[in-house]
């Protein structure tokens, strides 16, 4: 069976997190929040009486991630809040819903990165105090990492960009496997041990072939994630540490 095409898929639907191995993991969910627009305020009442119903989301959600550096500044993909210039998103962040407004925004196939900033003082006092550092050093392949988001976390591994076709090697460098458990659009994904901030999930990568009766079949290769570099330089100076 030979590979017909590759997609390679924004993350717009977030899936399921695995559980966490170490209880202290825990502790990055205060870093992660979702993302959605003004439009989606019905799915967000749906989604919190499902929650209430359940305790957990059986419903979905339309929504996409983002993580809390500090100082009322969250970082997430670009194409999960798409034109915020237009459409100012809004930020769940400390179980609020607070407007969020754009700093910086880039875009799906060139930077997969948009800055926002909350209003700060709207947030609680020990959250306004925390910080959330990125990595000074690259990813190395099999460092373990966390995927954060606020419905709960996941292991997983970083894996060669050699696992990838050739013609993607260079372009998505930065790769991890467990594509069905770790969180999707904007998930923050985190050095397990250092706890900092080793980029930002942008998308997936998808291998689809031919069956044995014709049938196309997909199966998951890595999720690409933006990595602490790319962001440190799209930060712009004056919102830097």
């Amino acid at each position: 069976m030979r590979l017909a095409n590759l997609l390679i898929i924004a993350l717009l639907t977030p899936l399921g997190s695995a559980h966490a191995q170490d209880p202290g993991d825990e502790s990055l969910r205060l870093y992660a929040v979702e993302i959605g627009h003004p439009t989606q305020s019905w799915m967000r009442y749906a989604i919190d009486q499902a929650k209430a119903l359940f305790g957990y989301n059986p419903l979905g959600s339309q929504a996409g991630y983002g993580v809390y550096l500090g100082q009322g500044l969250i970082i997430t993909a670009a194409h999960v809040v798409g034109s915020a210039q237009r459409t100012p998103p809004i930020v769940r962040i400390a179980n609020l819903d607070l407007p969020g407004k754009a700093v910086k925004e880039g875009a799906f196939e060139q930077v997969d990165l948009t800055l926002v900033t909350v209003d700060e003082n709207r947030l609680p006092v020990s959250l306004r105090l925390r910080r959330m550092p990125l990595c000074p050093t690259p990813p190395q392949v099999g460092e373990a990492v966390i995927v954060a988001i606020p419905e709960g976390i996941a292991r997983s591994t970083i894996i060669s960009p050699q696992m990838l076709p050739p013609n993607l090697r260079t372009k998505f460098p930065t790769v991890i496997k467990d594509v069905a458990t770790t969180g999707n659009s904007g998930s923050g994904v985190f050095d397990a041990d250092r706890r900092c901030l080793l980029g930002i999930m942008s998308r997936k990568i998808v291998s689809r072939q031919k069956g044995i009766l014709g049938m196309t079949q997909e199966k998951d290769i890595a999720k690409y994630f933006v990595p602490s570099a790319t962001i440190a330089a799209f930060i712009p100076s004056e919102y830097r540490n």
